[in-house]
């Protein structure tokens, strides 16, 4: 079968599959067991012999014990007042500039996002907080909701990510380095989005009510940021000081949560109880995709689609501005239906080859491909962000996305910044871990 023609039809199957409602992780295995047996004329048994072969050693995989490890630590965090403490300690510092304590969103999904690893959990501590006290100060309501949205999927991009742990198992990139590449465009769409609530505030400052503040309430302020900031110390300098490996921080992490919630009087067995039974049901839903997903990269190999594909590709003498841009309008296409880890775990064994047939690094394409994802958490019908904030604030589907639409082109600027200037992402890992 002609190799466009063998795409297409596995495209055609995954949507038809997903299409009728199957869950994620057993419409990926059944794509793949039919890819098999329809596509490559291979028979159920000698099909169901590969894949069942697949599932072990996907399954085996060390690199998935950071994934529950990490979500439990976002848990325990959720149900704590670590998530009051962190409005109260970025208020005193925003209240000044143009824009007031709207910039908590932005700055308390940033530190929140790098203990959490998940953008839904992010939008959802930090937003259980800062849609009360904004809607209550008389801030704009479409301001505040739409920065809260995206800035909660930069639980996507600034480490520990929970893709980007997926990204570096898929293509066997560095962890590590995925995590040090995401800090600087990470920073860099909070500046975005932080510069667009300061030029909003300074054309109409009636949208953000003027607040005073002490210097005294500053230097409070700073011991309410403790918790957090020393889980970002202890987790990310445990990683990029080579120490421990991310699963092993994720441990790290998970016990210095406990030791923090236990100094604070806030740990009880119901919570742990709470914490554990929502981790379980969180990381088996990511892990079973995950090998599921093996089944269908294995599947995709068996029919030569994604060399094939890269060939034909590369024999299109796409430039590489026009095959980014392609690449960018089929993720984003695809953020509008799926999760990013179903997103990243389905295309990935056909887009990598491509990027790197083009002379793009892994490395940074795992960051590219990050921000994309991070677009379709913004954008319906299945924008995991739009749902989160319409539970918190009781606002219409509707009224959120286009509250996070401004958003969603600064994102998108991120994205083209990034291609431009690819050492954004590339600096960090490369002066931190030049091998």
């Amino acid at each position: 079968m002609d190799i466009v023609l063998t795409a297409v039809a596995v495209m055609t199957l995954i949507f038809v599959v997903l299409g009728l409602g199957v869950w994620v992780f057993s419409g990926l295995a059944i794509v793949a067991l039919l890819s098999l047996v329809l596509i490559g004329d291979v028979s159920f048994h000698r099909a169901g012999a590969i894949l069942s072969r697949i599932i072990f050693s996907a399954g085996n995989s060390w690199e998935l014990s950071a994934i529950p490890l990490f979500i439990l630590m976002g848990e325990l965090i959720f149900r704590s007042d670590i998530s009051d403490r962190l409005f109260k300690g970025l208020e005193p510092w925003t209240k000044k500039l143009p824009g007031g304590i709207l910039h908590t969103n932005v700055f308390g999904c940033a530190l929140f996002a790098a203990v959490s690893g998940s953008s839904a959990a992010t939008t959802a501590t930090v937003g259980k907080i800062t849609t009360t006290e904004l809607k209550k100060r008389g801030y704009n309501r479409s301001l505040s909701i739409g920065s809260l949205a995206g800035a909660g999927s930069l639980g996507l991009l600034i480490p520990p990510s929970l893709v980007m742990i997926v990204y570096g198992i898929q293509s066997e990139v560095s962890i590590s380095k995925l995590f040090m590449a995401g800090i600087l465009p990470g920073i860099l769409i909070a500046l975005l989005y932080s510069g667009y609530l300061i030029i909003r505030a300074l054309m109409n400052p009636s949208l953000c009510p003027p607040e005073n503040v002490s210097q005294i309430s500053k230097l409070k302020s700073i011991v309410l940021l403790l918790p957090v900031i020393s889980l970002i110390v202890i987790v990310m300098g445990a990683i990029y000081t080579g120490i421990a490996t991310p699963s092993e921080a994720a441990a790290v992490g998970v016990f210095a949560t406990l030791l923090i919630l236990l100094k604070e009087r806030q740990l009880s067995f119901a919570m742990i109880q709470e914490a554990l039974i929502a981790t379980l049901l969180s990381s088996t839903m990511v892990c079973s995709i995950l090998i599921t997903a093996a089944l269908l990269s294995t599947a995709m190999g068996f029919l030569h689609l994604p060399s094939e594909l890269a060939r034909y590709i590369a024999n299109l003498h796409l430039s590489p501005a026009w095959l980014l841009f392609a690449l960018a309008i089929f993720y984003i296409v695809l953020g509008l239906f799926l999760d990013g880890i179903s997103i990243t775990v389905m295309s990935l064994p056909i887009t990598l080859p491509i990027v790197v047939q083009a002379g793009f690094d892994p490395l940074w394409f795992g960051v590219f491909l990050v921000i994309l994802i991070e677009l379709g958490q913004i954008t319906p019908p299945v924008g995991f962000n739009l749902f989160v904030l319409q539970g918190l604030t009781g606002e219409k589907i509707g009224q959120v996305a286009k509250a996070a639409f401004p958003f969603f082109i600064l994102m998108c600027t991120a994205a083209l910044i990034l291609c431009l200037i690819p050492n954004i992402a590339l600096w960090l890992p490369n002066l931190l871990s030049p091998n």
